[in-house]
């Protein structure tokens, strides 16, 4: 059984739109926390690890981002 199946189970409903909240939350999560990674990495007098997390950060973010403007598309129809 699929998660997809397992959440229509659970739910009684199989819902795209929540697939998108929940890759939306995730992604602003995993720039929330990068952010504490890119500071351990700052402390530890680690640049190049820092920026990889600063890169890494923005992608959540436009990941974040892509999502919403994707969800808000789908629920103005």
């Amino acid at each position: 059984m699929s998660v997809n199946a397992d959440a229509q189970t659970v739910t009684g409903t199989k819902d795209k739109d929540y697939n998108i909240i929940w890759f939306v939350e995730a992604c602003l999560s995993n720039a929330l926390r990068l952010e504490t990674y890119v500071q351990d990495a700052e402390s530890a007098g680690d640049s190049e690890l820092a920026e990889f997390f600063r890169r890494a950060q923005g992608e959540s973010r436009k990941g974040a981002e892509q999502g919403k403007a994707l969800l808000s598309q789908r629920l103005g129809k």
